[in-house]
């Protein structure tokens, strides 16, 4: 006798319906350091990775770096910038496996809320 209650109208598995779920939204780590190393300094690995209030801080820098350095006063917006990127180069692992881990947690059921927060 089956279980008709842990499958969904289509006749997949809950289970099955969340792996798949979970596969099709799951960030990459190739992805991530394809942006970090291509458009760092504008924060677009860290709002790929869900990491959003950093990823703000870090274009408006660079934008206001890039207007500043008309006056010479944007090299250090550059600096602070690219130290930051160095630095986020080995956080990604870390960023990529709390973004993945709350994913997995809320398509499982486990999750309290509607939508994954990432707390960064």
């Amino acid at each position: 006798m089956s279980d008709y209650s842990s499958t969904t109208a289509n006749g997949v598995s809950r289970d099955a319906q969340a792996s798949m779920q979970y596969d099709a939204n799951k960030k990459s780590g190739v992805v991530a350091y394809l942006l970090w190393f291509f458009l760092g300094g504008f924060g677009a690995h860290r709002f790929y990775l869900g990491s959003t209030g950093p990823a703000i801080a870090q274009l408006v820098i660079t934008l206001l770096s890039i207007v500043l350095s008309i006056v010479f006063v944007g090299i250090f917006g550059f600096i602070i910038v690219g130290i930051w990127v160095l630095v986020d180069a080995f956080l990604i692992p870390g960023m990529l496996q709390d973004y993945n881990s709350r994913l997995a947690a809320h398509f499982s059921g486990a999750a309290t809320s509607g939508r994954i927060v990432l707390k960064h």
